[in-house]
């Protein structure tokens, strides 16, 4: 059920309902801001009153624009309409003061920002929790030995604790970003035309985003300048590409060649029309997927900063689809990475079998060292571990029975080194003497 509620209602915040809610309260606001201000000739009583009437109806926007051509002159009528219909024959029309002084994009941009912290914060929850995820299973898995992989290739032991508390460290690093990126998007403008308070006083601007929780933009030119919204559109890419990071991992364990993880497989999940047998991670290749149209969103942000002079709408049409798209589809990424963590079945006994398929080969860097220990040159002891570990490699590729790195090694002349120290050089856990010193760090971390 959480995870359908944060779906819907990050699906509503991007609603044209959703902004024409805010699109009203900033109109309010603006009205109540003037009466304060005592300029022009509103009244306290005629900016309660159009707080008390303000109000739209959709559909009648919708119908007034088919002939505007125009969403905001079409909103403005239609709430206008709501605001005098009680009014008395022959009184003064209270909407007049409706977005007095103010420009399309004063409202338009204002309320975006005001969405975009709305979006973020329902993210930063998800993260928070992801993160919190990866750290509890993190000293679940401290003692579950593994292999560790570079190139693909097996690398030295670790343990599987590790992975996930690389998770956590990323999931906080993204969470400060978004975080940074909040503070950059919380701005609102009501400037005017270019931006120069010609018609109106920065103090409407001023208090209306006080009551938005918003900054107002020390300089708009009409528009908030869009390197706001490509520094967000960067952040919610860095998060896209940390989830495809995390699910191309949990892809690449659960191979049958390697099976050390899983991803959950529901009761009466089917995996293939063809293959019965299968069980596919499909849902960590779907956040894969979406990733990229995350990823690739934040180029339309990029190109969106640069306007003809004070302002165009050439970013309008591309980032009322990009933004929406890209808060959605993480979103959902989100919510699947949430539910993967949690489930994820592991398999200890496969992780020692892969640990030891290559013979002894994983300890070949302590092997290396100890050889230097015992007087003779890097170049000399890297030859002597080389020789032996491709001899066994060797087996290894035609599936040929034949000796362990340790066998051999015991039986080449060129080696001198006790069997009590060869007992600790391939002794996985003697990689792992100072883990805990990772751990002591994740245990600090706080999300």
């Amino acid at each position: 059920m959480i995870e359908r509620y944060t779906r819907e209602e990050m699906r509503s915040i991007f609603s044209t309902e959703n902004k024409y809610k805010i699109w009203q309260e900033i109109e309010v606001l603006a009205c109540e801001a003037q009466a304060k201000l005592g300029q022009i000739g509103i009244s306290k009583e005629e900016a309660q009153w159009i707080r008390e009437h303000a109000n739209f109806d959709k559909a009648r926007v919708d119908e007034i624009e088919a002939v505007t051509n125009h969403d905001v002159i079409a909103f403005l009528t239609n709430m206008g309409e709501f605001v005098d219909k009680d009014v008395k024959e022959g009184e003064p029309k209270p909407s007049r003061w409706i977005h007095y002084g103010m420009t399309s994009s004063d409202l338009g941009d204002t309320a975006l920002c005001y969405q975009l912290t709305q979006a973020v914060d329902i993210l930063l929850s998800q993260l928070k929790k992801i993160g919190e995820t990866c750290k509890v299973r993190a000293f679940e898995e401290q003692e579950t030995l593994c292999v560790g992989r570079t190139h693909g290739i097996h690398a030295e032991p670790m343990v599987f604790g590790m992975k996930f508390a690389s998770w956590a460290w990323e999931i906080k690093r993204s969470i400060i970003r978004l975080e940074q990126a909040r503070e950059m998007i919380a701005y609102g403008a009501i400037s005017g035309a270019v931006g120069s308070y010609s018609n109106i006083d920065p103090f409407v601007e001023e208090y209306v985003c006080e009551k938005l929780k918003l900054k107002h933009d020390p300089l708009s030119t009409q528009v908030i300048s869009r390197d706001r919204h490509a520094q967000l559109a960067s952040a919610l890419a860095c998060i896209a590409a940390s989830c495809e990071r995390i699910a191309t991992e949990i892809r690449a364990l659960q191979k049958s060649d390697t099976i050390e993880a899983e991803e959950p497989f529901k009761k009466g999940q089917k995996g293939s029309s063809a293959m019965p047998h299968k069980r596919n991670p499909i849902t960590a290749e779907r956040i894969c997927g979406m990733s990229r149209l995350v990823k690739a969103n934040a180029q339309v942000a990029y190109d969106n900063v640069a306007l003809w002079h004070e302002r165009d709408i050439s970013h309008s049409s591309a980032e009322r689809v990009a933004q929406a798209d890209s808060f959605i589809a993480l979103n959902y990424i989100l919510s699947k990475l949430e539910w993967i963590l949690e489930g994820m079945v592991l398999y200890p006994e496969s992780m020692l079998f892969n640990l030891n398929k290559t013979r002894g080969l994983i300890f070949s860097s302590k092997l290396l060292l100890a050889l230097v220990d015992t007087g003779i040159t890097r170049e000399a002891a890297y030859e002597i571990v080389q020789s032996n570990s491709m001899e066994v490699w060797n087996d290894i590729q035609h599936a040929k029975e034949g000796l362990s790195l340790r066998e051999r090694i015991e039986q080449d002349e060129r080696v001198h080194i006790d069997s009590e120290k060869l007992d600790h050089i391939f002794d996985p856990w003697d990689f792992l003497t100072r883990k805990d010193v990772i751990f002591d760090r994740l245990e600090g971390l706080e999300f």
